[in-house]
């Protein structure tokens, strides 16, 4: 009796505690709707030296080059539409809430465009420059960046609105600590080269991975896998979201 009176808050906690559920997308999320990877094999990599277009080091080095690389990926957006994916992702968004949590290492805006709400961008958002200064950020929509002069401040310290390799991401904190409120891991198009999946998966009631291709290494920390593109596999993950989230 003396047990159940001092475990009595957290039995309750429990019984009516809200169910949340995070979806973690990566590349191959936008992949299908023409946007280039650093994955493909006619990708970013094939064209370019990582660390001599998203680098810290490389910019300071070679600006002008570094921010012609963000230039092209911006105007590129103007092309591409969200896919299926993108949208059924909204869709869930809508219906939970804040019982959702989407969060994308993405830098695009498609998952915005097809009107998916409270995004979390981890490495940043390319639409958008930043004032290093100042810290104000300024959205320019598919446009060429055409000064470094801050409108605000007038410091000549503007810069694309991207985490660059060799940079802290300050939206981390976010993910990690909403990670602690995460019952139900969705991890699509992402290969955890960058973020620890499997150690995700792990810290969370149960998990769902979509990819491509199986990964030997990752899948056997996740309690369901699909193997295919996100467009196809989106509408068996929004019935596994639904089926969780309304037990």
């Amino acid at each position: 009796m003396i047990f159940f009176l001092l475990n009595f808050p957290k039995i309750l906690k429990r019984i009516f505690s809200v169910k949340t559920a995070m979806i973690l997308s990566g590349a191959g999320l936008s992949a299908e709707s023409g946007l280039k990877t650093f994955r493909d094999n006619n990708g970013l990599w094939e064209e370019y030296d990582v660390m001599e277009v998203c680098s810290v080091s490389a910019f300071r080095k070679n600006p002008a080059k570094v921010l012609d690389f963000y230039n092209k990926r911006r105007v590129q957006l103007k092309d591409v539409k969200p896919n299926h994916a993108h949208k059924v992702i909204a869709e869930l968004k809508d219906e939970f809430k804040e019982q959702i949590f989407i969060i994308t290492q993405n830098v695009d805006d498609l998952l915005e465009r097809a009107t998916c709400k409270d995004v979390i961008h981890l490495h940043g958002f390319l639409p958008e420059l930043i004032c290093t200064k100042c810290k104000s950020v300024f959205n320019i929509g598919y446009k060429e960046q055409e000064s470094a002069l801050c409108p605000k401040c007038k410091k000549p310290f503007l810069r694309h609105n991207i985490v660059m390799i060799e940079e802290e991401a300050p939206k981390y904190k976010t993910l990690y600590k909403l990670l602690e409120k995460t019952n139900l891991l969705v991890c699509i198009g992402t290969s955890g080269a960058v973020l620890p999946l499997g150690y995700f998966a792990r810290s969370c009631e149960k998990s769902i991975l979509n990819n491509l291709e199986k990964d030997e290494k990752l899948s056997p920390y996740f309690d369901k896998i699909y193997t295919k593109k996100a467009s196809v596999a989106i509408d068996e993950i929004a019935t596994d979201i639904r089926a969780f989230l309304k037990e």
